[in-house]
């Protein structure tokens, strides 16, 4: 796979191609981290604050944002970049939590009501 070439680009431009934007949203956690190794860093940490602006990619940003240093992300976004940092390597929360012998409820089970 050939490196991905950097663009030069707008605010509010993607710094890397489609398809590698592609890649990376629809890719395994190998295939991003083989993706992200082959983006120079500036590009890598423009890439992780371009997408950490974007509400339905916030989380690829923070993905992202964890193969940047903190360096190169408050070069690109200043202090919001030290914010991104931060947020890129702190534990994430189970998706739920759950009162210890609390049992869960389904609704599979249940009949409709006409």
């Amino acid at each position: 796979m050939p490196a991905p070439q950097a663009r030069p680009s707008a605010p509010d431009d993607c710094p890397v191609s489609l398809d590698v934007l592609g890649t990376l949203y629809r890719g395994d956690s190998e295939v991003v981290e083989t993706v992200l190794a082959d983006i120079p860093s500036g590009t890598r940490a423009r890439l992780a604050a371009y997408l950490y602006g974007k509400s339905h990619l916030h989380a690829l940003g923070l993905r992202v944002a964890s193969a940047c240093t903190e360096t190169d992300l408050v070069r690109v976004a200043g202090h919001a970049g030290a914010v991104l940092f931060a947020q890129s390597r702190t534990e994430r929360r189970p998706a739920e939590t759950r009162i210890p012998g609390q049992r869960r409820i389904s609704l599979a089970g249940s009949r409709a009501i006409a």
